[in-house]
């Protein structure tokens, strides 16, 4: 895999991951019962958001590293992942 490849694999990673961790434990300006004059009451109370981009970092780099190894072991080639996603794949 070329370096370029890696990297763009690793950004996909790290964007997925990073929208499915944003919601986890928000809380709303409603829920908590302190909304602020003129905000929207679902608005996070806290969004804490550096320590979501330490999780999404850490959780995305072990995810990275298992698709590679996958991938440099041969178990799954980018032909069959292709294939899987329904690309044809033309032979060399």
């Amino acid at each position: 895999m070329s370096p370029f490849s890696l990297f763009v694999m690793y950004l996909l990673i790290w964007w997925v991951t990073l929208f499915a961790i944003l919601p986890v434990g928000i809380r709303g300006q409603a829920e908590e019962g302190d909304v602020v004059k003129g905000s929207e009451p679902g608005a996070p109370v806290d969004s804490n958001i550096k320590n979501k981009f330490k999780l999404t970092t850490l959780i995305a780099t072990c995810l990275w590293a298992v698709v590679c190894a996958i991938i440099w072991t041969g178990a799954v080639s980018w032909d069959q992942l292709g294939a899987l996603m329904g690309i044809k794949v033309t032979p060399k």
